[in-house]
């Protein structure tokens, strides 16, 4: 099946509308360009938007002839409502001002940003930063009574990340994801979903029969997709509507993937 090579999306963040446009190319983030076209209107909740974000999303030359069988979904269900933390407006303006841009301005920003934040919560440990393969800037903290940057299912730090994002992409050209984690929070969370996925993918191919999970939140269902992407013998696809949107595990042997579970 041909990809589209080029796609606009939309969403509640930039982050949001960049996964929504990665599941419906169904692509890796360092197989796409991303250019941000606006970064929505900030609320008074940890930063999300009254106006959607809007980003254009296109396949690198490399990839754009070449199918990819993995299903992604494209729904993206609305983030639950966050803890109030105060966002300051001139954070968003602070590097117009300055003449200083690229990564390392980006990341000196970002690092500043949280020693704010999380000083003003009272959370005082390390934070520490480092560049995955594919290019994302990852801000880690860890320290004692972090709990207040995680929050309830971890609304709170997925605002703060969203925060990060609109911080360091006033200092750089290209799209820049920022991931942040608190106390290995997301890090536990994914490892979690992975070894659910891989024991899964077990009982499958044991059985012989389909087994379906429980409803995900279209980051948690992308990252089953890629965990078992190349697992033998196995084939992934997404039923139902948010909130109940669920991945379905089966066997690959006579499984046709239809558009319509595709989406």
């Amino acid at each position: 099946m041909a990809r589209n090579k080029s796609i606009e999306t939309s969403g509640r963040t930039v982050d949001i509308a960049v996964d929504r446009a990665l599941d419906e190319l169904k692509a890796r983030r360092n197989e796409v360009e991303v250019e941000v076209l606006d970064e929505g209107e900030i609320g008074g909740l940890l930063g999300f938007g009254r106006r959607p974000a809007l980003v254009r999303v296109s396949l690198r030359a490399a990839v754009e002839e070449v199918d990819n069988p993995d299903d992604f979904d494209d729904d993206e269900a609305d983030s639950e409502e966050a803890e109030l933390l105060e966002f300051d407006e001139t954070d968003r303006d602070q590097a117009d001002a300055s003449t200083e841009r690229g990564f390392a301005a980006a990341e000196n920003a970002v690092l500043d940003y949280f020693q704010d934040v999380l000083s003003g919560i009272g959370i005082h440990g390390r934070i520490d930063s480092y560049v995955d393969g594919e290019g994302s800037l990852h801000i880690d903290v860890s320290g004692s009574d972090s709990g207040a940057a995680i929050g309830r299912h971890g609304e709170t730090l997925d605002a703060l990340q969203y925060l990060a994002n609109v911080v360091a992409n006033k200092y750089v050209d290209d799209y820049l994801r920022v991931v942040v984690d608190v106390a290995g929070y997301r890090k536990r969370s994914e490892e979690r979903i992975q070894d659910l996925a891989n024991r899964t993918a077990d009982k499958v191919m044991a059985s012989g029969r389909e087994m379906k999970l429980k409803p995900m939140n279209p980051a948690e269902r992308r990252l089953v997709h890629m965990c078992l992407r190349e697992y033998p013998g196995i084939v992934t696809y997404s039923e139902g509507r948010d909130p109940r949107r669920h991945i379905v595990v089966a066997p690959s042997d006579g499984v046709e993937v239809i558009d319509d579970k595709r989406e």
